[in-house]
């Protein structure tokens, strides 16, 4: 912003509240704009949401394999955890497999201890 003189600071406050009011819009419009996103959901619609069996959502759950609320004696789940747990669960292509490998073979050899040489 360019210096400015006192008759000048009407027109520089409107400047800032109409850049404050751009800024505030794109705070509001950044937040989830579907409230289905954070819903809770039960067996039922789990399942179907999965495309699953209800059985097969009921063995995924009692393995501990699948994001899973229970207060007292029923199941929810959150559509977002869903979600991540589906994008988490991604394979690898053939691509990112050796890259990973690599990665994760100089990590370790960067964190190795070395031994001490005996007196």
């Amino acid at each position: 912003m360019d210096p400015f003189n006192f008759n000048e600071l009407p027109e520089v406050v409107r400047l800032l509240f109409e850049k404050l009011e751009q800024v505030e819009s794109l705070v509001i419009n950044l937040q989830p704009k579907n409230e289905e996103e954070n819903e809770l959901m039960n067996v039922q619609e789990a399942a179907q949401f999965l495309k699953i069996s209800v059985a097969s959502l009921y063995t995924r759950v009692s393995r501990n394999e699948i994001p899973v609320s229970k207060p007292g004696k029923r199941l929810y789940f959150n559509r977002t955890e869903l979600i991540d747990w589906i994008r988490g669960g991604r394979k690898k292509t053939l691509t990112e497999i050796p890259i990973k490998a690599i990665s994760d073979m100089r990590r370790h050899n960067a964190y190795k201890p070395h031994k001490l040489d005996e007196y």
